[in-house]
């Protein structure tokens, strides 16, 4: 059984920093590409940002400069790093393996003063 299981998530206030972390089992993500995605309320839920299985990373114009995502595949964890937070930041962050498809269950990150 697939799960990927993120973790890190919390309340934090505006300008602070929040590293997610998501832990794979039942799969190997070396090989893969893996993402973080988030959803805020009322809204669609939208990529963050992807890494291959080479270490290439992209980023949603938002997060650019401000989030870094990176993977320890001795460990099958995925990170995602969050500086210099703002309250639109606010999500339910889902860790993906996009190939084959996967979920986490989600994180709540809530960015407040």
């Amino acid at each position: 059984q697939v799960q990927l299981v993120e973790s890190g998530g919390g309340w934090v206030q505006p300008g602070g920093s929040l590293q997610l972390s998501c832990a794979a089992s039942g799969i190997i993500i070396s090989g893969r590409t893996m993402g973080w995605y988030r959803q805020a309320p009322g809204k669609q839920r939208e990529l963050v940002a992807i890494i291959t299985s080479g270490g290439i990373t992209n980023y949603a114009d938002s997060v650019k400069g401000r989030f870094t995502i990176s993977r320890d595949n001795a460990k099958n964890t995925v990170y995602l790093q969050m500086n210099s937070l703002k309250p639109e930041d606010t999500a339910i962050y889902y860790c993906r393996c996009l190939t084959p498809n996967y979920w986490g269950q989600g994180t709540q990150v809530t960015v407040s003063s």
